[in-house]
């Protein structure tokens, strides 16, 4: 019996909907069972929980009551868990006992600058390694593939503020091109500033990116296609081409989970450069125990990292044809 190519394609189609479906609810679980323990924090945290929240501020039975008011302390612990759940998916994440605004609203103040730099991190990133990667994979063994490899270990087994205060040091102490710290008055100049910040993290991003590159394309230079194109007299160029046009599939979904690096790095660089950004926030509110801040921080990290996850999981289901044919008829 003929299938025909429209049935064929819906029943890829919906093999291909049951995927991410259960990739979607599987995300939602993991983030569900990360915001009970994340919760937690503030019960397992030593001490008491009242003092935890107040700081190292002096205390009376009114400043007390309002906090217990305030955090629905004498409400069961579901029921607390719930509330606060509730109030990060509507937006009401509470208020920051240090800086004395909605939570919201600090972290929301924070998150373009903490984005720009990681956007401009990862554009860094890609723009070297991708063809620092190709350029190793084709003259594998050689001094171009030598020192490319000599970089990624570096970018690998470089700690972030080391890097950080070496550029530091370099260009904006000893050759005074770039400014030594904070995020500038806006538009270019805060791009200025950006510079080394983003460098700095596209380092350690870039070296893995370039090891996926490498591996890829050495793996899809030894295949029968490329000799095949290179036997019809096809130059170079366009045997890398079509090369890299199949090792995308890998590089792609490999760039987007080592995406979440920046994550963790931004607290590091934001703290070596004095960033006004989301790292900042979570660390000094971390120094002072500011819990909402630490609480719905941490939540939000968890769910950027889960959806760009997802996001390459999307990504491969895309680009890899043996995926989508996956459930369809044969």
């Amino acid at each position: 019996m003929t299938i025909s190519p429209a049935r064929a394609r819906a029943s890829r189609n919906r093999s291909m909907g049951r995927m991410l479906l259960v990739r979607v609810l599987g995300t939602i679980a993991v983030l569900l069972v990360l915001s009970m323990l994340i919760f937690s924090l503030m019960y397992l945290a030593p001490g008491d929980i009242v003092k935890n929240l107040l700081g190292n501020r002096p205390t009376s039975p009114e400043a007390v009551a309002a906090i217990r008011e305030q955090y629905r302390l004498d409400d069961p612990l579901y029921a607390q868990y719930l509330h606060w759940l509730g109030g990060f998916v509507t937006g009401d994440l509470g208020e920051s006992i240090r800086l004395q605004v909605p939570v919201a609203d600090a972290i929301a103040q924070r998150v373009p600058l903490t984005l720009t730099l990681c956007l401009l991190a990862f554009a860094i990133a890609i723009a070297v390694a991708v063809p620092l990667g190709v350029k190793s994979a084709v003259r594998a063994g050689g001094l171009a593939d030598r020192s490319a490899n000599g970089l990624a270990i570096v970018g690998l087994s470089a700690p972030t503020f080391a890097v950080g205060l070496l550029l530091l040091y370099v260009f904006a102490y000893y050759l005074p091109i770039f400014p030594v710290y904070g995020a500038g008055s806006g538009g270019f100049d805060t791009l200025w500033h950006l510079v080394l910040p983003a460098v700095t993290l596209a380092l350690g991003l870039g070296a893995i990116v370039l090891k996926l590159t490498r591996t890829a394309m050495i793996r899809e230079l030894e295949t029968d296609y490329v000799t095949s194109a290179r036997a019809r007299g096809l130059s170079p160029a366009s045997v890398q081409r079509i090369a890299l046009r199949n090792a995308a599939i890998p590089i792609v979904t490999g760039a987007s989970l080592v995406l979440t690096f920046l994550v963790g790095g931004t607290v590091l660089a934001e703290t070596t450069y004095a960033l006004p950004g989301l790292g900042t926030l979570l660390q000094g509110s971390v120094l002072f125990k500011d819990i909402a801040v630490v609480q719905s921080l941490t939540l939000l990290v968890a769910v950027i990292i889960a959806v760009i996850a997802l996001l390459a999981d999307l990504a491969y289901m895309l680009l890899d044809p043996r995926i989508r044919q996956a459930g369809g008829p044969r």
